[in-house]
């Protein structure tokens, strides 16, 4: 609201609200990331900013012993990741936000930090969800002195997260941001944020060398388009998976009457899970998604071969989201992740680097087996919804393996049953993966039980959980209102509209 506040546009505010994430959702963003930026500019092409993490070019011999595996625990699940320097590939989020300030703001980056810098030097109160964040990943981001010097309870006698009322202040951080906005990318990526990401990296066993950051470019690419019900949809392309994969669930989906099956019927839900059951198959098959292959996705026998299988009998992580619209017509929807981070701060940056190399949703052989000098391929999914009628809804979600499900069944709940975003957001959500389903509380008890007769393995969540993603979603009606809503499920918020 500042950058819109002081004249600036919906792109403005994203970048605004992305450096503000950095600081009030550490765990969720960082300028040690990356992230996708779709950007709708009124009366212009949409285009699609890359900005996420690029494999290093050359793997530097004995780093992997860097590289360690932690369990999060979410109580009724566990997922286990890999950190250390040795899972860090090199950061893209703050070339992406440059590359869009050139070209699409109107505000002087000094501006658009502000409110990120003065909340890192102040502090921000820590919320009941980030609390309870900090306390999923507390073996990541206690475990080195400088991260626990941040993101410790500091009245603790033993290591321990920062406490709901407590405050997260990061001056170091700000004073970073505060120079990248005065300065300009190249501190970053060469000047002396580069010499201070090069340096640890050499003596703490990464990979990331100083040709690596010079090297980076962000990648402006067309979305992802395609026809569903009666909207086009526009997300994130290849080499990402997850647009992919929502757009080929989608069609997976078009062939069959969803609203007169009824919402979350028994029917219903066992068809939405085979759509996902069969994605993840096609995926395994088709192997790793690459720039062109849209077609043969979505035209060919691939989407042929799924479809008749779905008709057949069945057959046996850290990411924040922001959306914006502005009264001029502008839209903006970006998702940004540092993995879980891979545990240790950069000397004078207050910022944690990614762990991405570590994540088997982006890099399935693990973190000593990446492609050298490549794009990772990330679930991350930005996605913007046109209808016919002139509406615009404008979404994404975090949530690792689970982004493609969440705004596949967000863009279904509003497109194929006219659910309003509150409803259509808060909805319990199901999540396929091989041949194991989970589900959110809330099912009708006979869709549940269809969903768990289904798969060999069944987990039911006992309430709305983040690890169903969080899709925070912004719209503007055929009328011109804006409105919107955050997920509950991350302590989503909306501000501004009618």
């Amino acid at each position: 609201m500042h950058a819109l506040a002081a004249g600036g546009n919906a792109f403005d505010a994203v970048l605004a609200a992305l450096m503000a994430a950095c600081v009030a959702e550490p765990v969720l963003a960082s300028p040690g990331g990356g992230g996708f930026i779709l950007a709708l500019p009124a009366g212009q092409e949409p285009r699609l900013y890359d900005a996420f993490v690029h494999t290093p070019r050359v793997r530097r011999p004995g780093a992997e012993a860097s590289a360690r595996e932690v369990v999060t625990d979410w109580g009724t699940a566990q997922q286990a990741f890999h950190i250390g320097l040795g899972c860090a590939a090199t950061p893209g989020l703050v070339a992406g936000m440059f590359a869009v300030h050139r070209e699409l703001a109107r505000l002087p980056m000094p501006v658009i930090a502000a409110p990120a810098v003065q909340a890192a030097r102040e502090g921000i109160a820590v919320s009941q969800f980030m609390a309870y964040l900090m306390g999923l990943v507390a073996p990541i981001y206690l475990e080195q002195p400088a991260a626990r010097a941040i993101f410790g309870d500091p009245r603790a006698s033993v290591p321990t997260p920062v406490r709901a009322g407590g405050r997260l202040v990061n001056p170091v951080l700000g004073d970073m941001f505060e120079a990248l906005a005065r300065e300009g990318e190249d501190l970053f990526y060469r000047g002396d944020v580069a010499a201070a990401i090069v340096r640890q990296s050499r003596e703490a066993g990464g990979h990331i060398t100083a040709d690596d950051l010079a090297a980076y470019r962000v990648e402006a690419r067309a979305p992802l388009r395609l026809r569903y019900r009666d909207a086009a949809l526009l997300t994130n392309p290849p080499p990402a998976a997850g647009g992919l994969m929502i757009a080929f669930a989608l069609a997976l989906l078009s062939g069959h009457d969803l609203r007169g099956m009824g919402f979350q019927t028994a029917e219903h839900v066992a068809l939405l899970a085979r759509a996902q059951a069969e994605t993840v198959r096609a995926r395994a098959s088709a192997g790793p998604p690459r720039e062109g292959v849209e077609a043969a996705w979505l035209d060919g026998e691939l989407l042929r071969a799924h479809a008749a299988a779905l008709a057949g009998p069945l057959r046996s992580r850290g990411t924040t989201h922001v959306s914006v619209i502005d009264a001029a017509g502008n839209a903006a929807s970006a998702t940004v992740s540092n993995g879980e981070g891979c545990g240790e701060i950069v000397p004078g940056t207050g910022m944690m680097l990614n762990n991405m190399l570590g994540e088997d949703d982006v890099n399935p052989p693990g973190p000593h087996a990446w492609p050298l000098d490549q794009r990772l391929a990330s679930m991350m999914s930005p996605t913007a919804i046109v209808g016919d009628d002139g509406g615009l809804l404008v979404c994404g979600s975090g949530g690792s393996k689970r982004i493609r499900t969440a705004v596949l069944q967000v863009v279904s709940n509003v497109l194929d049953f006219g659910l309003p975003l509150p409803a259509a957001i808060a909805a319990p959500r199901v999540h396929v993966e091989d041949d194991h389903v989970s589900f959110e509380a809330g099912m009708a008890p006979a869709a549940a039980e269809t969903l768990a007769g289904l798969f060999a393995r069944t987990t039911a969540w006992p309430g709305l959980n983040m690890f169903f993603g969080g899709v925070h979603t912004v719209q503007r009606d055929k009328s011109g209102r804006l409105s919107g809503f955050g997920d509950p499920r991350r302590d989503g918020v909306c501000l501004g509209g009618d």
